[in-house]
């Protein structure tokens, strides 16, 4: 069967990275994983290798300009093009926004801003010179809609994806590039800044209190949305966010 075409999915060690990368070569692409140690992406990649697609592990930091040409450039050699870039590698931050120091502020913008920008953009012009358009999905969150305490960076920088994901989508329309977010609101899955509330039942049993639906979304979840506005199906759709948080942020 021939491949649906070529993904490119940064920070898919674990979690929605790793369940989009599958569900991604399920639906018949093939696949190209990032995490900054190439080592992290060990478990994917063995669970990649049961689809039968091509797969391209690679070591990206999106702080190094060096590592966004050079992976852009390989993947692209590798895999014949990119139609799918999926950004969903960032880092976290909770604190108050009273205590945020001006290198913990930079270290989330380097990452989920400017990092995840300029990979987008090289990305762009290869979708752009290669003719046959392509879809982007950015990793949001419910953070960049609703105000929440101690998450003022963090949700400050998925805003400004946000803002990304519409000003792409209205200047690369016309290459045939569709620029979308799913913004996932809380998640079943781990993660480093998840561990410890995850762990406290009262904390969780509040949480889900404020949720209608009473349930976090899965990764699995969250993958089969980006696979959703990568194919045909989203053909109409740019400059959207879909959102996937239990009804969290309409009540």
């Amino acid at each position: 069967m021939a491949a649906a075409g070529a993904a490119l999915v940064t920070g898919a060690s674990y979690g929605v990275g790793a369940a989009t990368a599958l569900a991604l070569a399920h639906a018949g692409y093939d696949v190209a994983i990032t995490a900054t140690r190439i080592e992290n992406l060990l478990a994917t990649r063995q669970a990649l290798e049961s689809c039968g697609a091509r797969i391209v592990p690679a070591a990206l930091d999106l702080r190094s300009e060096a590592d966004i040409g050079r992976v852009t450039k390989d993947v692209v050699a590798a895999l014949d093009g990119i139609d799918v870039l999926v950004n969903n590698a960032g880092t976290n931050l909770r604190k108050l926004a009273a205590e945020v120091t001006a290198a913990e502020w930079d270290a989330v913008m380097s990452v989920n801003v400017r990092g995840t920008f300029f990979l987008t953009q090289a990305v762009g012009r290869a979708m752009i010179a290669r003719g046959r358009g392509g879809s982007i999905v950015n990793l949001a969150s419910t953070h960049a809609l609703a105000g929440t305490a101690e998450r003022s960076t963090y949700g400050i920088s998925k805003a400004a994806l946000v803002g990304m994901t519409r000003m792409l989508a209205v200047e690369w329309a016309a290459h045939g590039i569709r620029v979308n977010a799913v913004a996932p609101g809380r998640l079943a899955t781990p993660s480093p800044s998840r561990a410890d509330k995850g762990a406290d039942p009262a904390y969780m049993e509040a949480m889900l209190k404020r949720i209608p639906l009473h349930r976090q979304a899965t990764a699995e979840e969250v993958a089969a949305a980006v696979v959703y506005l990568a194919s045909s199906a989203a053909a109409s759709m740019t400059g959207q966010v879909l959102v996937l948080d239990g009804g969290l942020t309409a009540a």
